[in-house]
């Protein structure tokens, strides 16, 4: 088996995820590539080599340009926040490195173009980690509505519902700072459902949205200590939040479809709450990533009084994905959708195919993203594109 050197740049939430999924893919999955843990990089040394120490990676480094210019390096993972996102791919598409890239991919829709156009000119295979595409159950609802069993689709009801940021005292993370997240929930997580829209319902032609923020002040994090979901105060010093909290958002798709789209920080009781709803002609699917192995089928072709949402569990061998984990029942999790994207992008990289979604699918989304935040700030409905 060919190994390929790989070189994560970003080593907290989505760096253990991401080192997590190199090391499973090859142990669960028969590739054509194994993947060697060859550099972490980022900016605190001392963090990064306890991150490399305890993950496998070979070396550490500091900068992430030289990084992308070495020779035995074959894939950039990027798991840093947005800001970085486009630099970062821009020059390792020039140095003929493939890219397995954190969302959102990029600030904005002008960044996401050229992140696309930069890795298609240099014939590098390029990945965007919507990770919520590779549920199996997710893929079994596409699967049903590419065989009809949904029909015409009328709409989309979409909800992505956190809580982690509802404490006034929880610290000014880099998520709520607009210079280095752009925006907030609506490019967090919206991204996320806007991905899950394009990807079973089709393309978004036009957007209506409002944001709202409740907090405008909180208290400086430690930057090293400083991580998604916990984070440490530096001392009493405030700074002012940059970027919404709350973002609504209905759209209408080119087909015809209207939808619906949730994505805020101050849900109690919803600490990752991926949810949606499809209605058709011929029946309906209903998802929740709190109960990710699950979906909900509605079929109108099932006899009158038989009718009803039905339970599927999506660990028979049949589903995506579950033929190379366990038994049928038995369930898998959060962390499995990155391995399987590692295995198919291992897999890309191997044919010379490509792999979705990718930095196309990450700037026709941020078309989205960016005609939503255009019409908060308007108030007008905003035609995408």
């Amino acid at each position: 088996m060919k190994e390929v050197n790989v070189a994560i740049i970003g080593y907290k939430f989505m760096g253990k995820a991401h080192s997590n999924a190199w090391i499973k893919a090859p142990l669960f999955f028969d590739l054509p590539l194994k993947p060697v843990l060859k550099v972490a990089c980022g900016r605190h040394k001392e963090p990064l080599q306890e991150f490399a120490n305890r993950w496998g990676w070979q070396e550490i480094e500091t900068d992430w340009r030289k990084v992308v210019q070495r020779d035995d390096i074959d894939i950039i993972d990027i798991a840093t926040p947005q800001n970085t996102h486009h630099d970062i791919a821009v020059e390792a598409a020039k140095a003929g490195k493939h890219i397995f890239c954190e969302k959102p991919i990029a600030m904005n829709a002008q960044q996401a173009k050229e992140m696309y156009e930069v890795a298609e000119d240099n014939k590098v295979v390029h990945y965007l980690n919507h990770n919520y595409r590779r549920c199996p159950a997710v893929m079994l609802a596409k699967q049903l509505i590419d065989e009809g069993k949904v029909g015409r689709i009328f709409h989309w009801r979409g909800a992505y519902l956190q809580s982690w940021i509802v404490d006034p005292n929880f610290p000014l993370t880099w998520h709520l700072r607009k210079e280095t997240a752009g925006m907030g929930p609506h490019i967090d997580l919206n991204s996320h459902s806007i991905d899950l829209a394009r990807f079973l319902v089709g393309e978004i032609k036009s957007v209506a949205a409002m944001t709202a923020q409740f907090i405008s002040e909180r208290p400086l994090p430690d930057e090293v200590a400083a991580g998604t979901f916990k984070a440490a105060v530096k001392g009493t010093e405030k700074g002012k939040v940059t970027v919404e909290d709350a973002a609504f958002m209905i759209v209408e798709f080119e087909n015809g479809a209207l939808g619906s789209f949730e994505a805020t920080r101050f849900a109690p009781g919803r600490k990752n709450y991926n949810y949606f709803e499809i209605y058709g002609e011929k029946g309906s699917i209903i998802f929740d990533f709190e109960r990710m192995n699950e979906l909900q089928y509605f079929s109108s072709v099932d006899p009158d009084y038989a009718q009803g949402f039905r339970t599927i569990l999506a660990t028979e061998p049949v589903h995506p994905y579950i033929s190379s984990w366990w038994p049928p029942g038995h369930i898998i999790g959060y962390e499995h959708e990155f391995v399987h994207a590692v295995a198919d992008f291992l897999k890309a990289i191997d044919s010379g195919g490509k792999i979705e979604p990718n930095f196309y699918d990450g700037y026709k989304g941020m078309l989205v993203i960016d005609a939503g935040m255009k019409s908060a700030e308007t108030g007008q409905k905003v035609v995408v594109g």
